[in-house]
């Protein structure tokens, strides 16, 4: 009998080590009201959870303002979830202790009843790219001594998170002033998938019987409430690319119209307005083809972006690339000044 092929072993899990004697970050958790979420068709809150992270001296010197990173989670958790895998605060309070500056540093959930928003604007989900381009904005200037302009904000985000801050980033150049895109998803415009695999989610009645489908079930319902939403298709108010069996090319041209190498090529103008570009991927990471063509997009426009290829998969070194890549990234490359 021939011997079975051995899987290789996924990489370890990488966490920096506690930074002996760090000082501690404030956290706070708050909820945030956001009037581009209100209305919508499937129900999400407009309050949302978000985690604030203050430098250590923000209570002793009264004066002093920062700069803010908001930092967007990927699908199937949550911010409170994604601090397990970043493993906050430490990581900040680590980055701080190795010489990264003082800043905010701010966690907003965006998990819907699908499991993530695509940080998409749709009636069916609320317009989620308002929540945090927007709304979110001002609320942390309104609430925190941040440096109220683009220059002295960064957007960064991991997987979903990667996606949203590709996606984004190219709308909102007047907001941010810098990026840093970790395995981003969903780069691709995407043909129909197969009818059979459709099935079960073409069965389902309800929300609450959609709850109980499947991960890439799931996650197929969340792609078509945030780009192909119809407010005359309920109980999801939402189209899928595949119907009866039969591909929908309406459908499929509209999600492509939301895959961000895609549609790119309308937004160089404003990708050139950022003062830095960052994105990394693991070797091992199913992500890494389009991450690397995101890179060699923007490059081919002369727009400067550093591109890190890690030993890794996914997930393995996320805690590792936050403290001690993402926080050095934006202490470098946001504005400080008052």
């Amino acid at each position: 009998m021939p011997a079975l092929a051995q899987q290789p072993s996924p990489p370890p899990t990488v966490v920096p080590p506690v930074v002996a004697g760090a000082p501690k970050v404030i956290v706070e958790k708050i909820k945030v009201h956001s009037a581009a979420l209100e209305g919508n068709l499937e129900g999400e809150s407009p309050d949302r959870d978000v985690i604030v992270y203050l430098p250590p001296d923000y209570n002793s010197h009264p004066q002093k303002r920062y700069p803010v990173v908001y930092a967007l989670h990927g699908y199937s958790i949550s911010n409170e979830m994604w601090t397990n895998e970043i493993k906050t605060p430490q990581t900040i309070e680590g980055a701080f202790a190795n010489g990264a500056k003082d800043m905010i540093v701010v966690l907003p959930n965006s998990r819907t009843v699908h499991n993530g928003s695509m940080y998409s604007n749709s009636a069916t989900t609320g317009n989620f790219e308002g929540f945090i381009a927007h709304d979110l904005v001002a609320y942390i200037d309104a609430h925190y001594r941040t440096i109220p302009n683009r220059t002295s904000r960064g957007l960064a985000g991991h997987s979903m998170g990667g996606y949203g801050t590709t996606r984004i980033g190219m709308k909102y150049p007047e907001v941010f002033g810098a990026l840093y895109i970790m395995s981003p998803c969903c780069m691709s415009a995407r043909g129909a998938p197969p009818a059979e695999a459709l099935k079960a989610i073409e069965a389902v009645k309800s929300l609450d019987e959609a709850s109980k489908l499947g991960w890439g079930e799931r996650a197929t319902l969340a792609s078509a409430a945030a780009w192909s939403p119809n407010p005359k298709n309920p109980p999801l108010y939402l189209d899928l690319p595949v119907k009866d069996g039969q591909p929908q090319p309406d459908v499929i041209a509209k999600w492509a119209a939301n895959a961000p190498l895609a549609m790119i090529d309308q937004y160089i103008s404003n990708l050139r307005q950022y003062r830095a570009i960052a994105m990394d991927v693991g070797d091992q990471d199913g992500l890494k083809t389009d991450t690397v063509k995101l890179h060699e997009t923007l490059e081919s426009y002369g727009i400067a972006n550093d591109l890190e290829v890690y030993s890794g998969n996914h997930v393995s070194n996320v805690a590792d690339r936050f403290q001690n890549h993402l926080m050095p990234f934006f202490s470098k490359n946001l504005s400080f000044g008052q």
